[in-house]
């Protein structure tokens, strides 16, 4: 019976789950794949949608009741983080227009934190391909951005008003915990799972020639070089193994969150 999978379409995803979706890894069931962006998969997931799915650790207050959290497989690390962006100099989001990826993101939850006392005037969810674009026009007067945006941003005269990530790891010392790889319980065996994306992820590594097509037929007109500089910056020894510091990048996140009442309190994810 195949299992169901949904992730992003994004450079880093394909990388790490080629070999799987392509069942190149041994014992592993057949995949059904989805691809949808993470404002997507967090509401899908919040339904039980899917079997395996990529969500943003934002989300995860809402999902862990249905859901296991992998120790592998995400997106984690330093130097990674979103990015909020303005066309005209400002020093804060008081009485902004910010357009935001999504409500449960990662990077909307860490704005939310980083403006906390000086926050925007109105939050309005856009597709992600349309914000850099909208920042540029005037349409918002600001936009928080996240992945090969912090590659290009500057091709539409944009400047970056924080790095999100900067200021999270100068504050609590730890990586910035972005997307998370989630098992439904019940349905599928979290143990399992973590072996074959840690081999789907090790066959990547091996032979990074054999992803390529896959990689960039499905990297939304991303240039090869803009692609190669997304895997190596969100595939990490993170994305093998959350580690120590992973999870407790993590507990950070979603206890601060919870203290600043932005979203319900979650027990630790440290065993």
């Amino acid at each position: 019976m195949a299992l169901s999978l949904a992730v992003s379409p994004c450079p880093n995803d394909t990388f790490v789950f080629h070999a799987l979706i392509h069942g190149l890894v041994d014992g592993a069931p057949e995949i059904d794949l989805t691809f949808a962006d993470v404002d997507v998969t967090n509401t899908a997931a919040e339904r039980g949608e899917f079997d395996l799915v990529k969500v943003s650790y934002a989300a995860l207050p809402w999902l862990l009741d249905k859901y296991e959290l992998l120790h592998c497989g995400g997106a984690l690390g330093r130097g990674c983080g979103p990015l909020v962006l303005t066309r005209e100099p400002r020093a804060d989001l008081t009485g902004a227009t910010v357009a935001v990826p999504g409500d449960r993101t990662t990077a909307y939850l860490l704005m939310r934190l980083w403006s906390e006392g000086k926050p925007p005037a109105k939050i309005e969810v856009v597709p992600f391909h349309q914000i850099m674009p909208g920042v540029a026009d005037g349409t918002y007067d600001a936009g928080l951005v996240i992945h090969e945006a912090r590659f290009t941003y500057q091709r539409y005269g944009l400047t970056a008003l924080a790095d999100l990530g900067e200021w999270w790891e100068a504050d609590t010392g730890l990586p910035i915990p972005l997307g998370a790889i989630l098992a439904r319980k019940g349905t599928v065996d979290p143990a399992q799972a973590t072996e074959w994306i840690r081999e789907s992820l090790r066959k990547g590594w091996l032979d990074t020639a054999a992803s390529q097509e896959f990689i960039l037929a499905n990297a939304q007109e991303m240039e090869p070089a803009v692609v190669k500089q997304h895997i190596e910056l969100y595939v990490n020894e993170f994305t093998l193994e959350l580690g120590k510091d992973g999870l407790a990048a993590a507990d950070a996140l979603l206890g601060r969150a919870a203290a600043a009442g932005l979203t319900p309190a979650v027990p630790s994810l440290i065993c």
